[in-house]
């Protein structure tokens, strides 16, 4: 399969689904992650200038830890809306990946850019298949599924689907931890521990599953994606 995971910032996708884009990394699976904003605005100390590059860098880094592709809309931060040129640049962004299955984040995230990312994919995933919507890229020649991730400590979400990832929470730490930048950004902003984070996250949706750590998802149902096998590892 082609997984293409997209996240609004730098370290969204690492923090609440790397472990699941791990589990199909090992298992052959073609990944590609997005991160739609340069990360701009993600600094107390580096210009806007300074920390797009050093965002970019890092999540690069991160993807290489799987193998995966990282792709980048270059939206700037807080500037995520809901107009056709952002429509267009997402649905380049399915047309390079050419994916099997899209994750992205829930519809009732708590930060708007993952709220209007989140719009955006929805309007975007079936558009990017029309040959005469014409945009950089070739259309995709297929209609994947659709998944949710989880919000920032599952506030307002209810999971109908979890992956076990107790043999990739090491992984999915590790992918956070390239983004250096942002480790005391978190700490700083949100009195966040990431890897603690990561881990009690993980093992409260564990608990819920019956397992060790686990991460949540809520698929897209829609016309003509069948329900009747499993898409998730």
């Amino acid at each position: 399969m082609r997984i293409l995971a997209i996240g609004a910032h730098p370290d969204d996708v690492e923090i609440l689904c790397a472990g699941t884009l791990a589990k199909f990394s090992k298992r052959g699976d073609t990944i590609f992650m997005c991160h739609v904003c340069d990360g701009n605005k993600g600094s107390m100390t580096h210009t806007s200038e300074e920390i797009a590059k050093i965002r970019r860098d890092e999540a690069i880094q991160s993807a290489k830890v799987i193998g995966a592709t990282s792709i980048w809309a270059g939206i700037s931060d807080g500037e995520v809306v809901l107009d056709l040129d952002s429509r267009e640049k997402i649905i380049d962004v399915i047309r390079q990946a050419n994916p099997d299955l899209i994750i992205t984040h829930s519809p009732d995230d708590y930060h708007s850019d993952h709220i209007n990312v989140s719009r955006l994919v929805f309007e975007a995933i079936y558009l990017a298949k029309l040959k005469l919507w014409k945009t950089n890229y070739p259309p995709s020649d297929k209609l994947p599924y659709l998944y949710y991730i989880d919000t920032i400590a599952g506030i307002n979400f209810i999971p109908t689907e979890y992956v076990d990832i107790t043999d990739t929470i090491e992984t999915k730490i590790e992918m956070m931890m390239k983004m250096k930048s942002q480790l005391g950004w978190l700490k700083d902003m949100h009195n966040c521990d990431a890897p603690e984070f990561i881990k009690s996250v993980a093992k409260f949706r564990g608990f819920q599953a019956g397992v060790l750590y686990a991460e949540a998802f809520v698929q897209q149902k829609m016309y003509p994606q069948g329900l009747t096998k499993r898409v998730l590892p």
